[in-house]
């Protein structure tokens, strides 16, 4: 089966934003525009294709990212064509495939950005014409930052009471990017919204038809036509700047022709040193088919970007890095970016490929498991529909299904040529809960969910609590962790207990103590006997535990010193002070005696649990909790608010630093005090604050705080 567009007509994108800036209902109108659908579903009626989750019907958000691929010719190509037969013919020569990923605006979803932008060559992002740039807008403009994606971005919403273009505008501008530039101008706002002016070609549109299909051609308004030429030459002074030919033909009094405009404009774009913005409202289907002509003609194909974000892997034999071309002639190189549960075909799993053809049938190596895999079948995906293609090829998005032993991140290539491509990397998950089945029955489905969403999820988390005995799950926020049980419930009929988790505290010693432990039992017949001395010794955080064995000339015969052992290891699961693990410390057993008949390996455990116990009581016992390093990110107004609630959570700030437009401050917080900061930090910040969390070491608990909680566990 032979390509049928050449790498150079397709388009990778992604739709990011924040939340309720109209991503889905975006992606909805391409879907629409480009036929895939012959109806538009609508989010807010819970209809929208690519809002497929229950959840995300009921809810009105995107959980999961949902992918599709389409096909686009630009509207400016077919509306040039006078007669069916020339817009074939535009057709044949200007169609587009576009491979679509709509991502999550929420930012306990953010896994599914981070590994959307990962696999994406360039990105469409939207902003409400009445909010302009949000809390989130920033997280994942920064994210796409990280992985150098190429934006467009689209001001939508311009229907609605109280949208502002130009605020929109110069929100971008001062919080995302000074390299943002119009290249549209709406026509009037909120009720009177009713087209929009493309700059470059002084050319204004309305929009008609039930869908606003048909693009009518009009004059721009007369009260636009001094600002509209002030901005398009603006615009093109902009343009010029990125290159020496043209800024020397523009300064010798020549304009430049308009393909000239648009290629370096293209190429501006591609190395992120202009980002064009459109406008329009995908609501009211205004806009985004001229939108799409942007995605065509500024976007990126893979081959435009090997300069910028090259195929790059290492060898697993011998570490060398290894460069790819996106050519179907070089040897497979794809990327499992995602990993699904679907309900009629079961395991799916998401891929891009970088270079090379994946075939139908063959062996692949999943060079990051070092383990061969088989391609039982291939699908394209339209949202949650699939077609079964034979084939895919370099730049193509797709899914397997069907894969046993792949998970997020894996690279899967030709057995004969391995290259392990860049892992994508996650953030840790900030917040837990207990969970535990309802009913006998319900363990083991719990079991089997569990481990399928923290295949699904790489932010998802599932840890036991040795102390507690207790199943603790682990997410980026409580909406979350909301939406994974409530998915435990539906897909895999698990009813669950969900509590509040424990912070896992320990407890150690810090002085040099000395204890003695004599256990002898008469009781007719053979008695029991044991008796040891031990001394204890404190040690460095982390350390854990040390037994030393000193015994000399037999005082304690050796087939007992393993049991001594033993029961010291034991006594230390139950502290003295709360009953927390003791850590952190080295028992030495250097005396002891025994009875040549009573002895026994039961009594000498039993007098080493005796022993340590009272040896810790003996040897200024304290306890420990966890300490997390923190980074907040919140924007500079609300450092003092941020700085002073992570003093009063008894957190140390080790360093602010500036990044970007926001402030980044380094913490050390005690585990115990951080349940509940992801709403806190919302709230302090207007949704604007984000952070991450991380286990760093264990460090004494203040007097009056341990006081507290050993009261609290009586």
């Amino acid at each position: 089966m032979a390509r049928n567009y050449p790498l150079k007509k397709y388009r990778n994108i992604g739709i990011i934003a924040h939340i309720d800036a109209g991503k889905t209902t975006v992606s909805e109108r391409i879907l629409f525009y480009t036929g895939i659908s012959h109806k538009i579903g609508e989010v807010h009626e819970g209809a929208a294709i690519m809002d497929w989750m229950e959840q995300e019907r009921e809810r009105g958000i995107t959980i999961t990212s949902a992918a599709t691929t389409c096909l686009w010719t630009p509207i400016r190509e077919i509306m040039r064509a006078s007669s069916d037969e020339e817009k074939i013919k535009a057709r044949e020569q200007f169609e587009h495939r576009i491979n679509i990923i709509d991502t999550p605006g929420h930012v306990d979803f953010t896994v599914e950005v981070e590994r959307s932008l990962r696999v994406l060559d360039g990105g469409v992002t939207v902003f409400d014409g009445v909010a302009g740039v949000e809390p989130q807008s920033e997280t994942v403009w920064h994210q796409a930052d990280k992985y150098a994606v190429p934006r467009i971005c689209f001001i939508n919403k311009m229907d609605r009471m109280g949208a502002n273009f130009q605020k929109s505008f110069d929100s971008i501008i001062e919080r995302l990017t000074p390299n943002a530039i119009p290249v549209q101008l709406p026509i009037g706002a909120e009720e009177h919204f009713s087209g929009v002016v493309d700059l470059l070609t002084q050319q204004a549109f309305a929009f008609a038809g039930e869908h606003g299909e048909t693009l009518n051609p009009i004059a721009i308004p007369a009260d636009m036509v001094a600002d509209v030429a002030a901005q398009r030459a603006h615009l093109i002074e902009r343009i010029v700047e990125q290159d020496e030919v043209l800024m020397e033909k523009y300064l010798g009094g020549t304009e430049p022709s308009l393909e000239e405009l648009r290629a370096v404009l293209r190429a501006a774009t591609i190395a992120n040193a202009l980002v064009p913005v459109f406008c329009g409202s995908a609501l009211k289907n205004k806009g985004v088919q001229l939108m799409l002509d942007g995605v065509i003609d500024y976007l990126p194909s893979p081959l435009d970007i090997t300069d910028s974000k090259p195929i790059k892997g290492t060898d697993p034999a011998t570490g060398v890095d290894i460069i790819r071309q996106p050519d179907d002639a070089e040897p497979l190189t794809a990327m499992a970016f995602k990993v699904a549960t679907d309900p009629f075909v079961g395991n799916l799993t998401y891929f891009r490929v970088y270079s090379g053809v994946i075939k139908k049938g063959s062996y692949v190596l999943n060079a990051t498991k070092d383990i061969q895999e088989r391609i039982g079948r291939i699908v394209r995906m339209h949202a949650n529909h699939r077609e079964d293609v034979d084939e895919m090829f370099a730049g193509d998005l797709g899914a397997i299904v069907g894969l046993k032993n792949t998970t997020t991140g894996d690279t899967l290539c030709d057995p004969a040529q391995p290259i392990i491509l860049e892992k994508i990397t996650f953030p840790e998950p900030v917040i837990s809960l207990r969970i535990e089945p309802k009913t006998k029955n319900d363990q083991e489905k719990l079991g089997l969910a569990l481990k399928r969403l923290a295949d699904e999820d790489p932010t998802f988390r599932v840890t036991g609590n040795a102390d507690t005995g207790e199943t603790i799950i682990w997410g980026m926020g409580e909406l979350h962790l909301e939406i994974l049980v409530d998915r435990m419930k539906r897909e895999f009929n698990v009813e669950a207990n969900v509590g509040r988790p424990q912070v896992s505290y320990k407890e150690t010693i810090t002085k040099e103590g000395e204890a003695e432990g004599k256990y002898i039992r008469q009781s007719g017949g053979r008695g029991q006997y044991g008796h040891v001395r031990i001394r204890l010794k404190s040690l460095e955080r982390g350390k854990g535990f040390v037994f030393v064995n000193q015994i000399k000339g037999g005082v304690i015969p050796q087939e007992f010193i393993s049991a001594v052992e033993k029961g010291i290891k034991e006594a230390l699961t139950k502290g003295v002070i709360a009953g927390y693990l003791l850590t952190d410390l080295e028992v030495i057993l250097y005396d002891g005696s025994y009875h040549e008949v009573d002895s026994s390996e039961a009594a000498f455990k039993i007098a080493a649990s005796m022993a340590l116990q009272d040896g810790a009581r003996a040897s200024g016992p304290v306890l420990l909790e966890p300490i997390m390093k923190v980074q907040v990110i919140a924007p500079q107004e609300y450092l003092g608010d941020v700085t002073g609630d992570v003093s009063s959570k008894r957190g140390r700030i080790e360093e602010l630093s500036d990044r970007s437009t926001m402030k980044v401050i380094d913490a050390m917080v005690p585990l115990s005090e951080m349940f509940g900061y992801a709403t806190k930090l919302r709230s302090m910040t207007q949704g604007r604050g984000s952070f991450t969390m991380e286990f760093n070491h264990y460090e004494e608990v203040p007097k009056n705080i341990e006081l507290q909680i050993v009261e609290g566990k009586k």
